[in-house]
């Protein structure tokens, strides 16, 4: 018996039983090139401002009673927001992705092909579901993020889900050797991976960024707070202006050059102005929220998304 690996989907599937069903007919929602989501439906939230679409990473509920997909759609409805890139944790709970498993927890018999092509279609059928329980509320999954597993099936599966939810792209975090191995699965089935920076790894300037060289449905999500840390201060303007038809969305967050994360507007990222940026010149880039500084003492995740939300259409006002 071996220890499972949480990328493999041939050992995750031994052991969770997800509902099997009929192969999902989900197709992307790509129109040409990536576009923002159109204005909501009245009595619908709607996060579409001055042209731009103002998302969040639903990353930023987390640590809390927040935990399933349908728990993450009341807190978006709630902030008002009608677009998401939308966490593994939310469709793990549904049954839309494997259950995650802890460290040392042993593997059962591997499944036969036609086991986990069942298992498979049942997955893809819920997140149909799924994505009709999102856009029925008023609320698009513009990108997933679900790790990629290692075999060429695992990868196509990704893919298939992507286009299940509606989503324009796969957000993962940067890495140039995954970028060229992905390169020609997201062009076949024409859908975005788009990278994410940390204070480490963020895009070139001086010179075409190499993550870009793989293909041209490689992207960069681009964590305009992480860039102003990691630079010691730089703007992250120049890079969105180099960049802007490469990059897919951005993760808002106000951080400082020594490192700090604040609440949105004590900081010295340039939220405001990339946003305006953004609607001046009618770039297709999703603005995602990303809460990441402390909560204070009596509030909530729900409560301060909704002041960055706030932040977001007083600036595109």
């Amino acid at each position: 018996m071996n220890t499972r690996n949480n990328h493999d989907i041939y050992n995750v599937f031994s052991r969770r039983r997800f509902l099997a069903g009929t192969a999902a007919a989900g197709a992307s929602v790509m129109i040409g090139h990536y576009a923002p989501a159109a204005e909501a439906t009245p009595g619908k939230p709607n996060s579409v401002f001055g042209g731009v679409t103002i998302g969040i990473n639903t990353y930023s509920y987390r640590g809390g009673s927040i935990n399933t997909a349908e728990e993450t759609l009341k807190a978006l409805i709630e902030d008002g927001l009608s677009a998401c890139e939308l966490k593994d944790g939310p469709l793990r709970a549904y049954g839309v992705y494997p259950a995650a498993v802890k460290k040392g927890e042993l593997v059962g018999p591997k499944p036969t092909d036609e086991q986990l092509a069942k298992t498979r279609a049942g997955m893809l059928a819920k997140a149909v579901e799924l994505r009709k329980m999102y856009n029925d509320a008023g609320v698009t999954i513009h990108i997933h993020k679900c790790p990629f597993g290692p075999s060429e099936d695992d990868i196509n599966f990704n893919f298939d889900l992507a286009k299940a939810l509606g989503c324009k792209a796969i957000t993962t975090e940067r890495n140039d050797t995954l970028a060229k191995k992905l390169a020609p699965y997201a062009e076949k089935h024409k859908i975005y991976v788009a990278f994410h920076n940390h204070t480490n790894n963020y895009p070139q300037i001086d010179k075409l960024d190499p993550l870009l060289e793989a293909g041209e449905f490689i992207m960069f999500n681009f964590d305009i707070g992480h860039y102003v840390a990691g630079t010691k201060g730089k703007s992250p303007i120049p890079v969105i202006e180099k960049y802007h038809d490469r990059i897919i969305s951005l993760h808002l967050k106000d951080r400082t050059a020594d490192g700090g994360n604040l609440p949105w507007g004590q900081g010295t990222t340039p939220i405001k102005e990339v946003l305006q940026l953004i609607k001046k010149e009618k770039w297709p880039i999703f603005g995602d929220i990303e809460l990441e500084y402390k909560i204070p003492a009596g509030s909530t995740s729900v409560a301060e998304v909704a002041k960055c939300v706030a932040y977001c259409r007083e600036a595109l006002a």
